[in-house]
């Protein structure tokens, strides 16, 4: 009888597994769907723009990433990386992009994109807490955008 119960909960508990694997994909899938369609927005990539742009942009950013986890907690040291990566990539968002003023909106796109995703993800743990509440979202997710010279 015990051995039928522990052959029970192991399979309850790999689908439970399975399914929060699947969500976590699906929510990082949407992730990126909202970064690319908020960028390209943005930017006002063409067709062609986009096609050279987004492998550039995922390329800077997966080495965001690498920095991110190789520097962890010592904050001036992933600051500093991610400077000199901003740096590196400047150039080649030029070559895409002609133009100085849609390469530094590259950057503060991607900021103020990063505090929606901020603003969302403290809205939703908010309405975890309070359940019964249910809040009109302010206009642009209630983050200034910030302006381009």
């Amino acid at each position: 009888m015990k051995k039928v119960f522990i052959i029970i909960s192991l399979l309850f508990l790999h689908n439970y597994i399975c399914v929060a694997q699947t969500q976590s994909d699906e929510n990082s899938n949407k992730a990126e769907d909202v970064t690319v369609a908020y960028m390209t927005k943005e930017l006002n990539l063409t067709p062609d723009e986009s096609k050279k742009f987004w492998p550039v942009y995922n390329n800077y950013f997966n080495e965001i990433k690498q920095a991110k986890g190789a520097y962890g907690n010592d904050e001036v040291a992933f600051e500093e990386k991610k400077l000199e990566i901003k740096k590196k990539y400047q150039g080649q968002f030029r070559n895409v992009l002609n133009s100085d003023k849609r390469v530094n909106k590259v950057f503060v796109s991607e900021k103020n994109l990063r505090d929606l995703f901020r603003k969302e993800w403290q809205d939703r743990q908010r309405r975890k807490k309070l359940p019964g509440i249910q809040q009109r979202p302010p206009k642009n997710g209630g983050v200034k955008p910030r302006k381009v010279n």
